[in-house]
Parts: C-alpha cells; structure tokens; sequence
C-alpha cells in the first residue's frame, strides 16, 4: 500500500490508532486463538461488557475484527485483510526507512 495518498495515510493511521490501546492488542491476542463470545472475553480480560464493547467497536470500525450474532450472543473474529493492509503499511514504511540512513550520513 503506498503511503503516498491523504486517503491511505488516514487509513493507515485508523488502523494503527486501533492498536494503539492494550486492551484493544489483549482482544486481538485473545482472538488469534480463534472466534470468541464476548462473554469469553469480558471474563479473559476482566472488564465491564460497557467498556469492551468500545474497544470491540473500534477495532470493528477499523476492519480490524469482525462479528457474527447466533441467538443473543456476538461472536468476534480476527479480519484478515485489516491485518494485511498494516502489514502492507509497514512495508511501505521499512521501505521508506531506508533511503533515512543515507539522507542522514550526508548531513554529517
């Protein structure tokens, strides 16, 4: 993803804000694991239903996570082309980062 444009900076920066909370990368950890009640994770995470619903929410808006209801429950997983567009930032990124080293050994 190139970092070129206002609309995929602003992407990019939603998605990094979405991780940007320890609570919210605890929900992402927790998830790796597979598809979870968020019953299972109010109890793993010990906080208010209230509390995570917001961090669950964030991380849904950033298509980060993504949910399905059976019945009165909400189940959440792990959305996988959120994950990669991050992937895709950081490279463009660590690619940038590079021409730094020689742009700053000239200002010496």
């Amino acid at each position: 993803m190139p970092m070129a444009s206002a609309q995929n900076l602003a992407r990019t920066a939603r998605l990094f804000h979405a991780l940007a909370d320890e609570t919210r990368l605890r929900i992402v950890e927790s998830l790796c694991e597979g598809e979870q009640c968020v019953c299972e994770l109010t109890n793993l995470l010990k906080t208010s239903q209230s509390l995570l619903s917001f961090h669950l929410k964030t991380l849904k808006e950033a298509g980060l996570v993504q949910d399905r209801r059976e019945g009165r429950w909400i189940y959440y997983t792990l959305q996988a082309e959120g994950f990669d567009e991050i992937k895709d930032a950081m490279d463009a990124l660590g690619h940038s980062h590079r021409g730094i080293r020689a742009r700053v050994a000239r200002c010496r």
